[in-house]
């Protein structure tokens, strides 16, 4: 068979929206089996049943990724690790740097009390730790300039990794500071007033993202990009503002000339707090001066978000892939197939693109 690659994302069944992403490719003869994400701790079964369906029930996977440590990715990839023999697992793991952090914490001077702690604060990748190391897979760790078969990681770097830790709100100082009566309270109410949104009609063009950053969570994810088939394909996790500036930045490093993505994870279900018009610009390319045709598409975006998310993805956020002559495509109803030169499925059809929205959120 001739080279040929198949990325499925697959659509997580939740009233809040998850990451499955399945990937099988045939690059120079050698084939692998990569799986980014498992969704939550019940989208694994679904993961498992995925693969066996339409990658010939293999017994080996090539690499797993936990992008980053919300349940909503990384809790299904327990079944995944379970269930088949795997050749490499990829996640970082805050507990490894407890000596490089300590004297960060001003609570902690035992890096083992430190390295407990942060062990239970990011349980999702503690857990996959302990069956990795149960099933002796090989642990490696995803920062910038790792290679993961086809895949190259553009972000984290490790020093902005550890600065992440220490700025997470799960930190022990975080923690510390929210000890009071009205801390929950008051963080439900906040959590509420960002979902809540306005719609008010725009022009063609115009883009409203949030001045508010994404959590230090998601700026955590690993940003992967890989050339397959002569595509161009990133996949981006929750990533926000800093971590794909900080992955185009690298880009040249991996001969990757931007803007022009062919295949685009749209980061954090199309949450508008991840991207802005300047990151988009530079990975994408810039909007052009006029309306273009709704048939003239220059790269894909996929975007994973549940049915029952009535949150996501954001209008603005789906404009702004239109801006740039982007094919807009979610899991909302079914998952979602985007390959090249791939074995033919039967029951699969051409996905319906989104359509322009002509209204925003304030």
């Amino acid at each position: 068979m001739d080279d040929f690659y198949e990325i499925d994302f697959l659509n997580v069944e939740s009233k809040k929206s998850g990451d499955a992403i399945c990937i099988r490719y045939q690059q120079n003869g050698t084939q692998r089996i990569h799986v980014v994400d498992g969704g939550f701790q019940g989208t694994g079964e679904k993961v498992k049943d995925h693969i066996n369906k339409y990658y010939n029930a293999p017994n080996y996977i090539d690499f797993v990724l936990a992008t980053h440590p919300d349940g909503d990715h990384a809790g299904g990839l327990r079944t995944i690790l379970e269930d088949f023999a795997v050749g490499e697992l990829w996640m970082l793991r805050p507990w490894l740097y407890a000596d490089e952090l300590i004297d960060r914490f001003k609570r902690f001077t035992s890096v083992e009390n430190l390295k407990t702690r942060l062990k239970e604060l990011y349980p999702n990748l503690a857990a996959l730790e302990e069956i990795a190391l149960r099933k002796n897979i090989p642990i490696k760790d995803p920062f910038q300039g790792a290679v993961i078969g086809e895949f190259k990681v553009l972000a984290p770097t490790k020093n902005r990794y550890l600065d992440l830790i220490v700025e997470s709100d799960k930190t022990p100082e975080e923690h510390t500071k929210n000890e009071n009566p009205f801390g929950g309270i008051l963080s439900l109410l906040n959590e509420a007033g960002r979902a809540i949104s306005d719609m008010i009609s725009a022009v063609w063009g115009d883009e409203n993202f949030s001045a508010e950053s994404t959590s230090a969570e998601n700026e955590m994810s690993v940003v992967q990009y890989a050339m397959l088939n002569s595509h161009k394909i990133l996949l981006t996790g929750d990533a926000g503002r800093d971590s794909l500036t900080e992955a185009a930045d690298y880009a040249p490093y991996v001969s990757l000339t931007l803007p022009g993505i062919d295949r685009f994870q749209v980061p954090h279900h199309g949450s508008r707090r991840n991207v802005s018009t300047e990151i988009l610009d530079r990975w994408l390319g810039e909007k052009p001066l006029f309306r273009p045709d709704s048939d003239d598409a220059n790269f894909t975006a996929i975007i994973s978000a549940s049915k029952e998310d009535e949150h996501h993805p954001k209008k603005a956020v789906v404009r702004a892939m239109i801006h740039r002559k982007g094919k807009v495509i979610t899991t909302e109803s079914a998952g979602i197939c985007t390959s090249n030169n791939a074995p033919d499925r039967d029951g699969w059809s051409a996905c319906t693109p989104l359509d322009y929205p002509e209204e925003q959120e304030t």
